[in-house]
């Protein structure tokens, strides 16, 4: 019996299915895409060689309150909503906002946290930089599958708008001088650059955001019943207390 168990969950892994497995507890097991490069929201944690943070976190809590196990697996960013409505995954805990054009393809759970850009630039540039006007004329980045990409782009501000893989990247053209100003989620930057990463680049305190969103957790299109179930779970996990201490935890309040 562990010997076909260990087959069922080898093929698990290959097949394009909505359908959730069972633990040894005959619990349904989901599949949660997150990534690998959203400190504090998800990160791989080397010393473990396992996923963490805030949104892994919460939604092992929703698990654990919904009755169901979860399974986190680190993908790219750009790939999380594609494989979300191929079925290789049932959930998403990401820094993902929540926008209309997203809302169109899958399904979010009730919001859990609101936050906006954030914008660094090199440590020797002293300027306060307010809004986006302030930096008219530079080049600018910004990541793949962000909502900034095309705000910026359509702006009408900057001559060239880059897109990164990663904030780590835009984090390094920054402090090289190919970028005059990188964007990115404001949470991610403070606390990667609070760690004492990349000490030429800062995070401009005075900048003001304009394209704020809220996250939640992501499902597949159509599954009332697991939005019904996450949602009372996050209801349940704001009124305890729980929500608010995973934030805390995480220097996110």
């Amino acid at each position: 019996m562990r010997q076909m168990g260990k087959i069922l969950w080898i093929a698990s892994l290959t097949l394009l299915s909505a359908c959730t497995e069972k633990d040894e507890n005959n619990e349904s097991v989901y599949l949660v895409g997150s990534t690998s490069t959203g400190v504090p929201f998800t990160f791989l944690d080397v010393s473990s060689n396992a996923p963490r943070g805030a949104m892994v976190d919460l939604v092992s809590a929703v698990a654990a309150d919904a009755g169901f196990s979860v399974e986190v697996r680190l993908l790219p960013f750009s790939s999380l909503i594609p494989s979300l409505t191929s079925g290789r995954i049932q959930l998403i805990a990401a820094a993902m906002v929540m926008t209309d054009a997203r809302r169109e393809v899958i399904d979010f759970s009730e919001p859990v946290y609101r936050y906006g850009e954030g914008l660094v630039v090199a440590a020797k540039d002293e300027g306060s930089y307010v809004s986006l006007e302030d930096l008219r004329g530079r080049v600018v980045g910004a990541q793949v599958g962000t909502i900034y990409v095309e705000p910026l782009k359509s702006s009408g501000l900057f001559p060239e708008v880059k897109v990164y893989d990663s904030i780590a990247d835009i984090l390094r053209d920054v402090a090289l001088g190919r970028l005059g100003a990188g964007f990115g989620d404001f949470p991610i930057l403070s606390y990667h650059l609070a760690q004492g990463h990349d000490p030429d680049v800062r995070l401009v305190k005075s900048y003001e955001p304009r394209m704020e969103g809220e996250i939640g957790i992501g499902l597949k299109k159509g599954d009332t019943e697991l939005r019904r179930r996450v949602n009372a779970s996050l209801e349940r996990l704001k009124a305890n207390g729980t929500i608010d201490r995973i934030l805390t935890e995480w220097k996110l309040r």
